[in-house]
C-alpha cells in the first residue's frame, strides 16, 4: 500500500494522531534516494570540498581556524533554522502540501549558497555561501525527517529508518567519489555533488502525496509558539531530553571526525595534500560499505524484537572503540580499521535512533517541530567541536590524535544517555 491520500484531514489533530497505512516498496526508495540527495547535498562540501577550498584560500597554517569559523557560525544558523522550518511545516496549508514546498525552498537556496561557496574569492564570501546552503538545506532537511512520521506507520519505522540510515554512508561515499573524480576543478567538485543530490530530491519531491493541511486547522500562532519552536520542555519529557542529549554527544564525536579528518591525515598520517581527497573516499568507502550492511540488519531486528535501547548503547560503544582506533593510528591501514569499525557503530544507530525519538515524540501533531529540535542536536556539533577543538589541540600541542580520544569519550557518554529512557524498551 502507497502513502495516505494527503487530501484526507480531520478537524484538529486527528489525522496527524492516527497511524498511516503501511507504505509500499515504491515509496520506500525515492524516500530514501530522496534522503539520500539531500545528504549529499551538504556532505558534498562539508567532508572535502569546503575544508580543500578554505586550504586554497589562506594555507594550511590558517586553514583550521577559518574553517572553524565557517563551519561553527554555519551550523550555528542550522540550530535555528532546522526547528524553524519544521515549525512552519507543520503548518503549512499550501496547495502542494505541508513539506513539498519547504524542499523545493530548500534545494533552490542551498544550491545557491553552495555555488556561492564554489566560487568564492575570500572567506568572507565562504562564509556567507555557507551559511546560506546550512539555512536553505536545513530547510529541506526538517521537512524530509517529518516524511517518517507523517507516513511511515509504527510497525515500520524501525525497517525505514533502518534504510535511511544506509542513506548517509552512501552520501558519503558518493560525496567523496565525485570530488575525487574531479579534483582537477575545484567548481566541479562543488557542483558534481550538487547536481546529483537535486536531481534525487526533486524525483521524491514530484512524486510525492503530500499530507494537507486544511488553513482552518493550522496550529496557534504567537511569540510564545515562536519561542516553543526551539525547545522541548525536558522536565514534561524527559525521555526525549535523554534521546535528545544521546545524539548530541554521539554527533560530537561524528563531527570531530570529519571537520578535522582532511588535517589529521596530513599531520598526523603524512599523507600529502594531492592524495587526501583519495584517502578521505578510501576510508568513507571503508565506512560506508559497513554501515550499509549493518544499518538494516538492525533496523529489521529492532522491529522484530520491539526493542531500541540496547542497539543504540552497543552502537554508540563500538563508535567509541573505532575512534580510539583511528587516533592510536600509526598509518592509513589503522585508520582504515577504525573507520570501517565505526561503520558498524555509525550504522547501527542511525538505524535504530531515529526509530526511538519517533516512538518518543511529544506530540504527534507538532512532529516536524519537535524533530527540528531533535536535529539541533546534529546541527549544534558542527557549531561546538570548531569552538572546541582549538582549544583541545593548543592544549595537546596540536595533537589530532588527543582530539580523536575526545571524541571517542564523547560517543561512549551518548551510550550511557540512553540507559533513563523509559517508554521504549
Amino acid at each position: 500500500m502507497e502513502a495516505p491520500d494527503p487530501h484526507l484531514h480531520h478537524r484538529g489533530v486527528a489525522l496527524a494522531m492516527l497511524d498511516p497505512p503501511q507504505v509500499g516498496r515504491r515509496f520506500v526508495t525515492l524516500y530514501a534516494l530522496s534522503y539520500a540527495g539531500g545528504s549529499l547535498l551538504l556532505l558534498g562540501p562539508l567532508l572535502v570540498s569546503l575544508a580543500l577550498k578554505v586550504n586554497d584560500l589562506v594555507g594550511i597554517d590558517d586553514a583550521p581556524k577559518n574553517l572553524a569559523l565557517v563551519t561553527g557560525v554555519g551550523s550555528l544558523l542550522a540550530i535555528v533554522s532546522n526547528p524553524l522550518f519544521g515549525r512552519l511545516s507543520d503548518r503549512t496549508s499550501s496547495r502542494l502540501g505541508m513539506r513539498r514546498p519547504w524542499m523545493i525552498v530548500g534545494v533552490a537556496g542551498g544550491a545557491l549558497g553552495t555555488l556561492t561557496v564554489a566560487l568564492a574569492p575570500n572567506i568572507g564570501v565562504v562564509l556567507v555561501g555557507w551559511c546560506m546552503a546550512q539555512v536553505f538545506l536545513n530547510a529541506l532537511l526538517a521537512a524530509q525527517a517529518a516524511v517518517l512520521p507523517d507516513q511511515v506507520p509504527t510497525v515500520q519505522r524501525g525497517r525505514v529508518s533502518g534504510i535511511l540510515g544506509v542513506c548517509l554512508p552512501v552520501a558519503s561515499v558518493a560525496a567523496t567519489y565525485l570530488v575525487q573524480a574531479f579534483e582537477g576543478s575545484r567548481l566541479m567538485t562543488f557542483l558534481a555533488p550538487l547536481l546529483v543530490g537535486c536531481v534525487l530530491v526533486g524525483i521524491f519531491t514530484s512524486s510525492l502525496q503530500d499530507r494537507r493541511l486544511d488553513s482552518a486547522d493550522k496550529p496557534p500562532w504567537s511569540l510564545k509558539q515562536l519561542a516553543g519552536t526551539f525547545y522541548v520542555n525536558p522536565r514534561a519529557n524527559p525521555d526525549f531530553a535523554w534521546a535528545f542529549t544521546s545524539r548530541f554527544m554521539l554527533i560530537v564525536a561524528y563531527a570531530f571526525l570529519v571537520t578535522y579528518q582532511a588535517y589529521f591525515l596530513i599531520d598526523e598520517l603524512g599523507v600529502v595534500v594531492a592524495d587526501v581527497a583519495h584517502q578521505i573516499y578510501l576510508g568513507t568507502l571503508v565506512q560506508s560499505t559497513a554501515l550499509i550492511i549493518a544499518s538494516p540488519i538492525t533496523g529489521q531486528l529492532s522491529d522484530r524484537l520491539q526493542r531500541r535501547k540496547v542497539f543504540v548503547m552497543a552502537a554508540a560503544v563500538i563508535y567509541a572503540a573505532a575512534l580510539v582506533i583511528i587516533a592510536t593510528a600509526s598509518g592509513t591501514g589503522g585508520y582504515l580499521l577504525g573507520m570501517g569499525l565505526g561503520g558498524v557503530g555509525f550504522g547501527m544507530y542511525m538505524a535504530v535512533d531515529l526509530a526511538l525519538v519517533v516512538d518518543v515524540l511529544p506530540d504527534a501533531a507538532s512532529a516536524a517541530k519537535d524533530l527540528g529540535v531533535l536535529n539541533m542536536a546534529g546541527a549544534l556539533p558542527f557549531a561546538l567541536a570548531p569552538a572546541v577543538a582549538p582549544v583541545i589541540l593548543a592544549i595537546s600541542g596540536n595533537s589530532y590524535s588527543v582530539l580523536y580520544l575526545v571524541s571517542g569519550t564523547c560517543a561512549a557518554l551518548g551510550a550511557l544517555a540512553v540507559l533513563p529512557i523509559h517508554r521504549v524498551r
